[in-house]
């Protein structure tokens, strides 16, 4: 037999190995290589997604009024920001006023003593986006200031700077990125906002962005102002004759119902920090930039930035605090003792928070039970 010659037995051996090796190589350089890649590519995305998730959170903003207008359409006052807001996923702050052209102002003519309208041009939207911020929170007391005409125009000088807008009745905006969708929605005392006093309306619009989004973030404007005004009383606000919301309460519903970050301005002034339920609330991160429209006395020119790291689910991972002060014009310029006003006040307001302070950077104090 030919098999009994160990000469050919062994080219035998030889030539199965080779037909083995080359059959394998061809799957590696087809469908194998395919799949690997395909594998590669869903392992990248979860891990891109299982990254910490950053949102950057700035306070009240105005780009000019007849108070005072910046000059170049706004885009030096927020260069000094741009650095911070644009390391984030995704940056926001609260515009406090409107963006349009002429149009009846709220004040009348002449303008009523202690009334204050404010109004830029749309061209200075651009701004904003240049600097990096993504989403502008309008529920607030200026958003009406010229009417329902100055609102719609405020809304049509956004859209054209491609900057996202929420804080309308029963509006829901998402944003995408990570791999992941963040709703925004806000909420303050006024009527051409979704109303924060309402818990039921609270609730069922939280609830309604909670089902179209992997996180939540929840806008409010509302409580006292001035230097008077740095710490979140236990009860309803006011100011100005006005009723100012029960901000404490609010951050407690809207987690309650689904929010994952709670986000407040209005004050003009540093406020503190709460963990509640394993989400961040900041009550105020005070003026950040307003071209000679914002006082800038005392504690009113000390401001911040605030990123704050979620994770997947939108519980708080950490933060971190960028001290502003702002110059007698109320532009921001990096610097300030922010964290070291914020510490005090989550201290003397709440306990603590369940925060840990380290310099500028801030931890749970420990894992919250949910």
């Amino acid at each position: 037999m030919l098999l009994r010659d160990p000469r050919i037995y062994g080219q035998l051996v030889v030539y199965s190995v080779l037909l083995v090796v080359i059959v394998v190589v061809a799957l590696l350089r087809g469908g194998g290589t395919a799949a690997g890649e395909v594998n590669a590519a869903a392992a990248a995305q979860s891990q891109h997604e299982a990254r910490p998730l950053t949102i950057a959170w700035g306070g009240d903003v105005t780009l000019g009024s007849a108070y005072g207008m910046p000059p170049d359409g706004g885009r030096g006052l927020l260069a000094p920001l741009a650095r911070t807001l644009r390391a984030a996923d995704i940056a926001a702050v609260n515009y406090e006023g409107t963006l349009g052209a002429g149009g009846g102002s709220k004040c009348g003519l002449p303008a009523r003593a202690n009334c204050y309208a404010f109004q830029a041009p749309p061209a200075n939207a651009r701004s904003l986006r240049g600097a990096g911020v993504d989403v502008v929170n309008h529920a607030n007391n200026h958003a009406y200031d010229y009417g329902a005409a100055g609102w719609a125009a405020t809304r049509a000088a956004l859209a054209a700077a491609k900057v996202r807008v929420t804080g309308g009745p029963a509006e829901l905006t998402t944003v995408r990125r990570g791999g992941r969708t963040v709703a925004f929605v806000g909420f303050s005392t006024y009527p051409w906002s979704a109303p924060m006093a309402d818990d039921a309306a609270v609730g069922a619009l939280v609830r309604r962005a909670s089902a179209a989004a992997d996180v939540v973030v929840v806008f409010f404007h509302a409580g006292a102002e001035g230097a008077s005004a740095t710490h979140v009383p236990t009860g309803p606000e006011t100011a100005f004759g006005e009723f100012r919301g029960d901000s404490r309460h609010f951050a407690r519903v809207a987690i309650d119902a689904g929010a994952d970050l709670v986000l407040g301005s209005g004050p003009h002034v540093l406020r503190g920090l709460e963990l509640y339920r394993g989400r961040l609330v900041a009550y105020s991160l005070g003026n950040l930039a307003g071209y000679k429209n914002f006082s800038t006395a005392g504690l009113s020119g000390v401001s911040a930035l605030l990123t704050v790291s979620v994770d997947a689910r939108g519980r708080f991972v950490s933060g971190r605090v960028d001290g502003i002060t702002l110059d007698a014009s109320a532009a921001p310029r990096r610097g300030g003792n922010a964290a070291r006003v914020i510490r005090d006040l989550t201290r003397a307001d709440f306990g603590g928070g369940g925060l840990r302070f380290a310099g500028a950077r801030i931890s749970a104090a420990e894992r919250a039970h949910e």
